[in-house]
C-alpha cells in the first residue's frame, strides 16, 4: 500500500453493533490492504485485491467531515492500522464532533496505539484466534495471539468505561470474535479472555461467516457455522452471567451484508 490512504468506499453502515449503527448509521470509511492474511476474509478485493482510489489526508479530513454532515453516529475507520500516520494528520486538520471509532483486526502495534491516543474514543477490536496455530493456519501471522492480546490491552487502557448517549456508544471498547467451523472451545476462550481481562468492554460473538475465496477449499471452514455450533457457544455465554454481549444471529451469514467497493465517497 502508499504512504498515502487507500479508500474503497465511505458510506453510512447500519449493520455494526446496535451502539455503533444507531438511527444514523456509522460513517464507515473503508481503506484498502490489510496486514493479515485471512484465507476467507469478506472484503478480499480491497484487503488483498488492491482495490480502491489513493487519497490525501486532506481529503480523508473532507471525507471524515461529509459523513458527519449525513447525519452518522461516528466516523468508522475500517482496517485503518496501516495508515495511522495519515488519520492522525487528518484529524489534526479536522477533528468531528462525533466520536471515532478504530476497527481493526487487532493486528496492531502498540507504538501506533499510543500515537492515537486522545484521537480515538472507541476501540473495535477484532480477537480472531488465541490459538497461534490456526492464525498461521489462517492468517498467515502465527505472533497474532500475542499481539492482537497486547493490542487490546493498549486500547483498553486508553478506553476502559463503556459510555452510551440515547443507546450509543460514545467511548469504550467493543472485542469481536468471528465464530468459525470447528471454532466453539477457540470462541469461548476468546470469550473468557475477554471477560477477564477487559471486562469493562463489550463481547460481541459475529455469526456471519461465509466461507470466501480460498477457504471454500480447505475444510473443514469450506462450509457454514452449524446451529449445534452456534447455540454451544451461545449457552456458553448465557450460562457465564456476562451481561455486556452483542450476539448476532445465525442468520446474518448472507452475501448481501457484504459492502459494495465501488468508490462511493471517496
Amino acid at each position: 500500500m502508499p504512504l498515502l490512504p487507500k479508500a474503497a468506499r465511505a458510506a453510512l453502515h447500519f449493520w455494526e453493533e446496535p451502539c455503533i449503527s444507531g438511527a444514523g448509521g456509522s460513517g464507515t470509511i473503508f481503506f484498502s490492504g490489510c496486514a493479515l492474511r485471512c484465507v476467507f476474509c469478506q472484503n478480499r478485493e480491497i484487503s488483498q485485491g488492491g482495490q480502491g482510489k489513493v487519497i490525501t489526508t486532506r481529503r480523508l479530513a473532507e471525507i471524515m467531515r461529509e459523513l458527519e454532515e449525513q447525519g452518522a453516529e461516528n466516523i468508522n475507520l475500517v482496517t485503518p492500522s496501516h495508515y495511522v500516520a495519515a488519520i492522525v494528520e487528518a484529524l489534526s486538520l479536522y477533528r468531528p464532533h462525533i466520536p471515532v471509532v478504530y476497527n481493526s483486526g487487532g493486528y496492531d502495534s502498540l507504538e501506533a496505539l499510543q500515537a492515537l491516543r486522545g484521537l480515538v474514543d472507541i476501540y473495535l477490536f477484532d480477537l480472531k484466534y488465541l490459538s497461534s496455530d490456526r492464525a498461521r493456519l489462517y492468517s498467515g501471522a502465527a505472533d497474532y495471539p500475542s499481539t492482537a492480546v497486547a493490542a487490546i490491552l493498549e486500547g483498553y487502557a486508553q478506553q476502559p468505561h463503556n459510555i452510551l448517549q440515547n443507546g450509543v456508544m460514545q467511548k469504550g471498547m467493543i472485542v469481536r470474535h468471528l465464530l468459525l467451523p470447528q471454532g466453539t472451545r477457540e470462541a469461548m476462550a476468546v470469550f473468557d479472555w475477554v471477560r477477564q481481562n477487559t471486562p469493562g468492554a463489550a463481547f460481541s460473538l459475529m455469526s456471519q461467516y461465509l466461507p470466501c475465496g480460498k477457504a471454500e477449499s480447505m475444510p473443514p471452514i469450506d462450509r457454514r457455522v452449524t446451529a449445534r455450533e452456534y447455540d454451544k457457544v451461545l449457552d456458553y455465554i448465557l450460562a457465564s452471567g456476562f451481561e455486556n454481549v452483542y450476539i448476532q444471529e445465525r442468520e446474518s451469514a448472507r452475501g448481501e451484508y457484504i459492502p459494495c467497493f465501488d468508490g462511493t465517497g471517496i
